[in-house]
């Protein structure tokens, strides 16, 4: 094998994948639009595998990973690309995916987001919580509303990340990164710190655990503008599973401090685009848009969240939409098939009597947006 992690790095890249994924046994295997493909290359012995991992790791990564058996890091190659990377350990043999990152920061225009996207990141204070599953493009949408911010506003900026994944460059706004297991113990402690370290936004990457899901509502009460993600897949979702990490004694309580202090919510999704034209993005996004109303907080406060979804399905002037409406019309649109809107949705009652509904009219944009990582 006379080839670097680098040359398949740049194969990632060049044919506009989003994923590398390295095992023994097999060659590497790249995901393009949401499907494996396996390289040209032979199949990875043990000691090739290794050798292309570890050159990613500086030794106390190496140290960590013979610790654990697993490891979160990033690895960047000037002049293509940063790679968020996962090694794990399977049957014994090292083994590595790595999410491709563009160096490049989206805007919220290239992403094609709707413009609620961008009023939320020009909110001054409260919670934005982006959600939806692994892949489904969080990290990028949040980059977006990072830069609108740093482009346009005066701000310290600061972020809490594992790992850190697209870095910023100070425009007209401070920001400092930190890394968890690097710079920070956990997401916890850099929240506890955060709010004294004059932030005006704050940044989680992930919210894990009860106590950092406690300290960012908190952050978000005094004042700051808190973002963050949830792997769940709908508004409604989001609230409850804020809400159920806490013990029974004291959910009624966090309600309260939820219905004060959220914002909005996108729960997204991406598509496979069907027979996608030359040049045009293989997938597509899908998002369903709650934004925080004094009728949804009051819901919330009374812990009626199953109520949620019709208010989101009135609540088109003010930019909200349901996953369900977008998939409907993007199936209409003929930008992706039956098959792959149904698979997206909890409620497929609901996407069979919208299949027959006449295009949507959100004036602020329907929620759907050509996407590529």
């Amino acid at each position: 094998m006379d080839y670097m992690i680098e040359d398949l790095m740049e194969e990632v890249v060049e044919r506009g994948g989003s994923d590398l994924h390295l095992s023994v046994g097999l060659p590497p295997y790249i995901r393009i639009n949401g499907k494996l493909t396996p390289t040209d290359y032979d199949p990875l012995s043990q000691e090739q595998c290794q050798r292309l991992i570890f050159s990613m790791l500086n030794n106390t990564q190496r140290k960590q990973l013979e610790q654990t058996w697993e490891l979160d890091c990033s690895y960047g190659v000037r002049g293509l690309a940063r790679f968020r990377v996962n090694v794990y350990k399977d049957r014994g043999t090292y083994a590595a995916a790595l999410r491709a990152l563009s160096s490049k920061i989206p805007s919220i225009e290239t992403l094609g987001l709707p413009n609620i996207v961008r009023e939320m990141s020009e909110k001054p204070r409260g919670l934005v919580l982006v959600t939806g599953p692994t892949g489904s493009g969080k990290t990028t949408t949040l980059a977006s509303m990072i830069n609108n911010i740093n482009l346009t506003r005066a701000e310290h900026i600061l972020t809490v990340e594992d790992p850190i994944e697209f870095v910023y460059e100070p425009i007209k706004s401070l920001i400092h990164q930190r890394q968890v297991g690097e710079d920070t113990k956990s997401f916890a402690n850099a929240l506890r710190a955060a709010l004294r370290e004059d932030p005006d936004v704050i940044l989680v990457g992930e919210m894990r655990d009860l106590e950092t899901i406690q300290l960012a509502i908190s952050a978000a009460e005094t004042g700051h503008l808190v973002f963050g993600t949830l792997h769940t897949s709908s508004a409604a979702q989001t609230v409850d599973r804020m809400v159920d990490v806490f013990p029974p004694e004291q959910q009624t309580q966090v309600r309260v401090q939820l219905s004060n202090s959220l914002v909005a919510v996108f729960s997204q999704t991406l598509v496979t685009r069907k027979n996608p034209k030359p040049g045009e993005f293989g997938r597509v996004m899908a998002q369903e848009i709650m934004v925080s109303t004094p009728g949804i907080a009051n819901l919330i406060r009374e812990g009626k969240t199953s109520q949620i979804y019709s208010a989101i399905q009135t609540g088109g002037k003010l930019g909200m939409v349901t996953l369900e409406k977008v998939l409907a019309e993007l199936y209409r649109a003929g930008t992706i098939s039956f098959e792959s809107a149904v698979s997206k949705t909890s409620r497929p009652d609901e996407m069979q009597r919208l299949m027959g509904a006449a295009p949507m009219g959100n004036q602020r944009g329907s929620g759907a947006a050509p996407y590529r990582r």
